[in-house]
């Protein structure tokens, strides 16, 4: 009897303990299928109106923005906002109307300054020099060309394989007949361009374009100490502006002239002068077109530059070639200690070097129309000159000009 009960309660038992076997492994199933079910749903909430099943995304999601497309994105329409002012600025000028001012604000230039255009120019300078396959060369000389609409006949060389990279290509010499010198002209032109502006220099301001100036000062930088003793003998005014003008009845003149880059990119002496002193300035490469001209005040100040001062017939003169964006490299034939766009300077400061020595108390004679350097691109050449009063221009403000045709006589 005791036999039978014992296991009676012993199969009890066991059911039991299967029965809760079997519930705790359904809790479990069911909690890993609401696990499952929770994990697979979409997080995305659904709504039901009359018979319309719309999603919604959480808020989070929606307003999730990555910094990388952020600046795409502004900086796109930024640039976008730019060429449309700049394609109508253009059809203004085709029109003839008088293109009105906006400069750019603190904000902007500085933000434009924030480019990391010194960098970027050196690296286009490096890509310049990498010899193309023969093969590539015609293809991407082409492009150029029609790009910019180069006259290769003109070309001291046409045959397009003859250049190895894309630099020897910016630099190809012209025919000597393809540009005659105006003997009958004191001042030429000393590259092709275009003409910015031109005229007298007044209260030690010039302009870049028509209603946009900068300082004089800013863009020479102070007199040199030999400079100082020549000028302090014939000049009562202590302005910097009179500080330049060393005989009395002369005045100031300016012109200043902006290469393209389809346009011949070498630059020659625009009279017979004395070079005499050389100053570089390390700075920004900004644009220099004249949109960019137009809109952002003492651009030139702001750029790397390279400013030769001397002296010719009537006084003063100055040719400062002006560095832009992918123009890193300015060139000067006779002086090999010139190193553009190099990081070894900081920007704001400036280091002049003079020609006049112990040995060589000329400087370095110049004649008219002889080469005296090169851009790697295009960019801007700026005259600053001393003349007597009677001096004039042959020009017109926008009128494209070719090296050696006449900037003015008197």
């Amino acid at each position: 009897m005791a036999t039978a009960v014992e296991r009676l309660c012993g199969a009890a038992l066991r059911r039991s303990s299967v029965l809760n076997d079997c519930r705790f492994s359904w809790h479990k199933n069911l909690s890993l299928r609401k696990t499952l079910v929770i994990w697979k749903q979409p997080p995305f909430r659904t709504f039901f109106t009359d018979r319309r099943k719309l999603h919604a995304a959480p808020v989070v999601r929606t307003f999730r923005l990555r910094p990388f497309h952020f600046l795409v994105a502004t900086g796109g329409g930024y640039a976008g906002y730019r060429q449309y002012e700049k394609y109508k600025e253009e059809q203004l000028e085709k029109m003839g109307i008088e293109i009105p001012i906006k400069l750019a604000s603190e904000w902007e230039v500085s933000l434009y300054k924030s480019v990391p255009t010194r960098l970027l120019s050196r690296a286009w300078g490096r890509l310049n020099q990498v010899e193309l396959p023969t093969w590539l060369r015609k293809p991407v000389y082409s492009l150029y060309i029609w790009t910019f609409g180069v006259n290769m006949k003109e070309a001291a060389v046409e045959d397009l394989h003859h250049y190895r990279n894309l630099s020897e290509f910016f630099r190809r010499k012209l025919k000597p007949q393809s540009r005659p010198v105006c003997c009958y002209h004191s001042v030429i032109s000393p590259s092709d361009g275009k003409i910015l502006n031109f005229g007298q220099v007044k209260n030690c301001e010039v302009e870049q374009v028509k209603g946009v100036t900068y300082s004089l000062e800013s863009f020479l930088g102070p007199c040199t100490s030999t400079e100082d003793m020549q000028f302090s003998q014939t000049s009562s005014c202590n302005s910097f502006q009179n500080q330049l003008v060393t005989k009395e009845g002369n005045e100031l003149y300016h012109c200043v002239i902006y290469l393209a880059p389809g346009d011949y990119h070498c630059f020659h002496s625009p009279t017979d002068w004395r070079v005499s002193h050389r100053r570089h300035f390390p700075g920004s490469l900004m644009s220099v077109n004249p949109g960019v001209a137009r809109w952002i005040k003492e651009l030139f100040c702001h750029n790397e530059r390279v400013v030769l001062t001397g002296d010719w017939k009537h006084g003063f003169f100055s040719l400062t070639a002006v560095g832009a964006t992918n123009v890193g490299s300015i060139r000067v034939y006779f002086d090999r200690d010139l190193r553009t766009n190099s990081p070894s300077y900081s920007k704001g400061s400036y280091n002049d070097f003079s020609f006049i020595t112990n040995n060589n108390k000329e400087g370095i004679p110049m004649r008219k129309g002889e080469h005296l350097g090169e851009f790697n691109l295009g960019s801007t050449i700026v005259l600053i000159f001393e003349a007597p009063k009677d001096f004039n221009f042959h020009l017109k403000p926008g009128q494209k000009i070719r090296f050696g045709e006449a900037l003015g006589s008197l």
